[in-house]
């Protein structure tokens, strides 16, 4: 059975679902290969969803329409509101599991949230205009604190999400495609015991490639829930052959027993410049004994020769500012620096969502880098979504025929939980489980290994550990070889 997550019944917020983290799998769980469901003839190479939009538009009167100016309008809430947990509790189970890897426990469904771990992967690309801005850049050091901020970007979205996503099966793919963004993203779970997800992001434009894997491990030691993170980013800025490679902090899920629950995000995050020597080190603060430290995120670059270029400080809830090493130390001697609201960053939606409100104290001569973008009013009642999440489980008209068959849109759990459909949902989770365990068997049965599709093991060529590497072509569309998952 599949892993879930804990909270007690009078609790409603807990985030145990992070992008540098996830509940691992049952290793029981597992897929054979089978065919994939398009016709060996099909060549949709050169077919995009755009064009299925418009054909399918076309062809019926149901479907929903794009705008008047033919860029499809994504959807700005789910079909139906977060599913209520007040009726489940989790400590029985809990209790008896203090120190443990949390990877054998399973957990009502009602814990999710309508999203595979694959597409929680995507919602690093939700900042990417931040990678835009640092391929237009000339100078290394601007390049380096502007890649720092869309690290801590990252894991922005974290912030009071309460449910976890769904493990990904074996096989399980997602892909996300934003012309408007310019890029497009693949990953594959590549690996189910351990659970190991990969995902590769590329440039339309030929301007940068983003990619890595992730292997979480979360543990429970009695109050709180830590999640350890393992596996590497690596952004490849093409135009000025740069490689930057960094880990994501820890996460740490408070007051599991009782109180309130809140998340902090700690440890130290290195971020190399491995054509420069250019380097930035990020302290994502414990809380501390009255909190004075929460959520708070500072740090510095240095050249190759050590010398101290910028200081770095924010939330990684809120934004990230740079500011010269001697006004910093200076402001920190005088104590003049101010909280003060902020004007909307460029390109930022606010329709419908609150003014943002900073509690960072800005130091004079600072320049921002980053600010979060509000969320969408109905949020809390979406799972905590932000507008980008809300999106990554819609299916476009004529989508269908085009995705990979492994595509989490087209899991039927998720898919009925989305709708509100928890029955529906529950036992579409449970068939899948017991057909992974049969394609577990039968493989091993006939000792057979399990062989990727999209990925495979090697050598990350900056750092030189083993990483999982995108072997491309995905988006060839041949899925001759894709297995029957769903």
């Amino acid at each position: 059975m599949e892993a879930e997550p804990w909270i007690l019944p009078e609790q409603d917020e807990l985030s145990m679902t992070l992008h540098n983290s996830a509940v691992t799998m049952n290793s029981e769980e597992e897929f054979y290969d089978a065919e994939t469901g398009l016709e060996s003839g099909d060549d949709l190479s050169d077919v995009s969803f755009k064009d299925a939009l418009v054909n399918d538009c076309k062809d019926s009167s149901n479907a929903i329409r794009p705008q008047d100016n033919g860029v499809w309008e994504r959807r700005k809430t789910l079909p139906a509101p977060m599913i209520s947990r007040s009726d489940y509790s989790v400590w029985g189970i809990l209790k008896k599991c203090v120190g443990m890897d949390l990877s054998k426990i399973t957990m009502p469904i009602v814990f999710n949230e309508p999203l595979s771990f694959l597409q929680r992967m995507s919602e690093y690309m939700q900042h990417t205009h931040l990678i835009h801005k640092a391929c237009t850049l000339s100078d290394s050091i601007d390049r380096m604190q502007v890649v720092a901020a869309f690290a801590v970007s990252s894991v922005a979205s974290q912030l009071d999400r309460t449910g976890k996503p769904f493990n990904p099966l074996l096989g399980e793919t997602y892909e996300l495609t934003r012309e408007d963004e310019g890029y497009r993203f693949i990953t594959e779970q590549v690996s189910h015991h351990p659970p190991i997800s990969a995902f590769h992001a590329q440039s339309l434009k030929q301007e940068f490639e983003f990619h890595g894997s992730i292997h979480p491990k979360l543990k429970f030691w009695g109050k709180s829930v830590e999640a350890e993170p393992k596996g590497t980013m690596t952004l490849e800025l093409l135009k000025h052959k740069e490689a930057y490679t960094w880990t994501n902090p820890f996460c740490c899920v408070h007051n599991i027993i009782m109180g309130k629950l809140w998340i902090e995000q700690y440890g130290t995050v290195e971020i190399e410049n491995h054509h420069t020597g250019d380097r930035c080190v990020l302290n994502f603060k414990p809380c501390g004994l009255f909190g004075k430290e929460l959520h708070k995120v500072e740090g510095h670059i240095q050249d190759k020769s050590k010398k101290k270029r910028r200081v770095l400080y924010g939330k990684w809830t809120e934004c990230m500012y740079s500011v010269d090493p001697k006004m910093y130390e200076a402001s920190k001697n005088k104590g003049d620096a101010k909280i003060k609201t902020q004007q909307q960053c460029a390109g930022e939606e606010t329709e419908g969502g609150p003014e943002v409100q900073e509690t960072v104290a800005v130091i004079p001569g600072s320049a921002l880098l980053w600010r979060i973008a509000p969320r969408p009013p109905d949020s809390e009642q979406m799972y905590n979504f932000t507008r980008f999440t809300m999106t990554l489980n819609e299916l476009e008209p004529g989508m269908e025929r085009l995705l990979a068959p492994t595509d989490c849109r087209l899991r039927p759990d998720i898919r009925a939980m989305e709708n509100g459909d928890l029955d529906t949902a529950h036992v579409e989770k449970d068939r899948l489980e017991e057909k992974q365990r049969v394609g577990r068997k039968e493989r091993s049965n006939a000792e057979e290994e399990w062989l990727t599709r999209w990925f495979q093991l090697g050598s990350n060529h900056h750092t030189g550990a083993q990483d999982w590497l995108y072997k491309g072509k995905y988006f060839d569309r041949n899925y001759t070889n894709c297995p029957n998952i769903y």
